[in-house]
């Protein structure tokens, strides 16, 4: 295609949104990564395939269309980045955006300069923008493999901070590229500049957007879509003042002033929030799509063995070893570093990032042809390859494999909790799935009226909308890999057939039913059915309350201060261990109640011996029972 005026692009990025909203479709369908689709279509877009989209499609739009980009994608990471979830983060998790992100940037600047010849300036450039993982890339991935909340908080916290920082100390290092720096304190001059004008400008365009939407009136008819689009415009103003104050200080900017923004209690801030989340994923789409359909195969395969030493170095070397250096000391499992070691794809900031200073390398270098100065213009423009060669390069592989293959690695490593199937997205359902997900299990509810649907989707649950006791629904609810389905609707003949339906096409660990009539718990019990009968339940409680009003107050406090979990011993530091021994190992305010083996249950004293395999039941405070969970269950 030639150069797209007009006429020709609109068409062009129209099909491309389109094309990215389909691939968001399908990874919500095949539970895999949208960034996986994306890349996959750009690709097949691109000049290597169909050549519907070529480097001269965009004309010179392309650097603005990317800029603009990258500061609505980091404007949106930096507006959910809240200080306070950081104070409270675990030790692992500042470790990762800090201890973490120097290893990856050293390792992989030593790897990229080692393997490819890279000068060190360049090597550093490739090794700053490879540090961020980025939420665009680990948030789909998240969404498909249902990890414990600490392991999901690692990696959506590394994946905000590094893609905001990385991005900073990248365009350092270029400007001092591009500008020859070389010199530390020209360098820390440079970096001083470039994040002052930023943090400058982004806090003045923060104030403004505070005052305007915390004491100007926006319209009380249309507030909240007032609000949405000033939040907008505001984040393009910071990211272009601010470049055009001092070049490629936008990236600082927006990032500063969506920090300040989102620790502010500012109004309509769910709205503001779920409206960048929008516009992020139809820019995400477009970039990724973009970008991928212009990869140049040929700089990929210039890079010949050092690029796939390079990405070998970065997946399977650097990234695990700062993984279980940050997490050190901390409650994650084996498995679960294992997990977050593998799992690291880098994504559109990189991307983003690299093809601008591609662009600025290439147009510098015909300057310098122009001066006749021709040895600096072909460094310039080998630089260039290196970057974008590189970094496309690690993407393209951590993305297909990492991305793709995330919820299998997550299955062989055995990290996924327990998954349940709620069926009926009523009262009794949406409390279950709250106590549950509570807890850290993976819960998702099916539910058939449209309005509860929607009720339990706005308190922030995973519903299904179909019919329950169809076979179809509940095996695209994902019935073939659940543990426990629970039919929990307030019609009794659709609870019974739900659960036959469940025990004989899908073989769960455990069918649960609720008995709404008393009458029919028999019948249930009668067809291999657990039951639980609402009225019997009721009266049970209440008559606990009557009789031992102590242990009613505190089992109605299970699951918010108090917890009981019952637990199978994995840990081989526990195995052989009598409960003497292991009782002053566990966290102060819990105990060891029960013991389960070979389907026998006791109260154990203390000289019973733990073996592997053992199911025990802990009580005790709620914060208690969770670390104990997790040093029985540790590997």
């Amino acid at each position: 295609m030639a150069a797209a005026g007009g006429a020709n692009l609109i068409p062009l990025v129209a099909a491309i949104i389109g094309i990215g909203v389909i691939a968001q479709v399908l990874s919500d369908r095949f539970q895999v990564p949208s960034v996986v689709f994306l890349i996959a279509f750009g690709i097949l877009l691109g000049p290597e395939v169909l050549g519907v989209i070529t480097p001269d499609s965009f004309g010179n739009a392309l650097q603005a269309i990317v800029g603009l980009s990258v500061a609505i994608i980091v404007f949106e990471g930096a507006f959910h980045l809240r200080i306070g979830k950081l104070r409270e983060a675990p030790a692992a998790t500042l470790r990762l955006v800090t201890v973490g992100a120097a290893i990856a940037f050293l390792g992989t600047g030593i790897a990229v300069h080692f393997a490819l010849g890279a000068s060190w300036p360049v090597s550093f450039l490739v090794g700053a923008l490879l540090v961020a993982t980025g939420p665009t890339v680990i948030a789909p991935i998240l969404e498909v493999v249902p990890v414990r909340d600490r392991v999901g908080a690692a990696l959506d916290t590394e994946g905000i901070v590094n893609d905001v920082t990385a991005a900073i100390v990248a365009i350092v290092i270029f400007e001092a590229i591009i500008e020859g720096v070389s010199s530390p304190n020209a360098l820390v001059t440079l970096f001083a500049e470039r994040l002052g004008v930023g943090v400058i400008v982004g806090a003045i365009v923060a104030g403004f957007l505070y005052y305007s939407l915390r004491y100007v009136d926006l319209s009380p008819g249309n507030a909240p879509q007032n609000a949405r689009l000033l939040v907008l415009a505001g984040a393009l103003v910071a990211y272009g003042a601010a470049d055009f104050i001092a070049a490629e200080a936008g990236v600082a900017a927006v990032a500063t002033a969506g920090i300040l923004l989102g620790n502010a209690d500012v109004p309509y801030e769910e709205e503001i929030s779920a409206f960048k989340g929008d516009i992020t994923l139809l820019v995400l789409s477009f970039v990724f799509i973009a970008l991928a359909a212009l990869l140049d195969f040929e700089n990929l395969l210039a890079l010949g063995a050092g690029g796939l030493l390079v990405v070998v170095a970065v997946a399977l070397v650097i990234r695990p070893l700062l993984v279980f250096i940050s997490t050190r000391g901390d409650r994650f499992t084996r498995g679960e570093k294992l997990f977050m070691s593998f799992v690291g794809p880098r994504g559109i900031i990189p991307a983003s990032v690299a093809t601008l200073f591609a662009i600025a390398f290439r147009e510098r270098a015909s300057e310098l042809a122009a001066e006749g100065l021709t040895q600096q213009a072909a460094v310039l423009n080998q630089s260039a390859s290196v970057v974008v060669g590189t970094v496309f390069l690690v993407i393209l592989i951590t993305v297909v494999f990492e991305a793709g293959f995330a919820r299998q690695i997550a299955e062989y490593l055995d990290i996924i909790p327990m998954r349940v199937l709620i069926i009926g997205g009523g009262k009794v359902g949406r409390t279950l799935a709250e106590r549950l997900a509570d807890r850290g299990e993976n819960v998702v509810l099916i539910e058939q009226n449209q309005e509860v649907v929607q009720t339990a989707r706005n308190q922030g649950f995973t519903v299904h909308h179909g019919d329950g006791t169809d076979t179809d629904v509940l095996r695209s609810a994902g019935a073939g890999n659940a543990k426990v389905v629970v039919a929990a609707t307030g019609d009794d003949d659709v609870n019974l057939l739900v659960a036959q339906l469940a025990s004989s096409k899908f073989d769960p660990e455990s069918v649960l039913a609720r008995a709404n009539n008393p009458d029919n718990v028999d019948a249930f019990e009668e067809l291999g059915v657990r039951t639980i009968s609402s009225t019997i339940a009721t009266a049970q409680a209440m008559d606990n309350y009557i009789e031992r009003p102590a242990m009613s107050n505190w089992m109605g406090e299970i699951g918010r201060t108090g917890d009981v979990q019952e637990i199978e011993v994995t840990s081989e530091s526990l195995v052989g261990k009598t409960i003497r021994e292991v009782g002053p190992e566990l966290p102060d305010g819990c105990l060891i109640t029960l013991v389960s083996r070979n389907g026998d249950t006791s109260v154990p004293n203390a000289d019973f011996t733990l073996q592997k395999g053992d199911r025990i039941t802990i009580i005790g405070e709620r914060d208690a029972v969770r670390k104990a969970e997790n040093l029985v269950c540790e590997e």
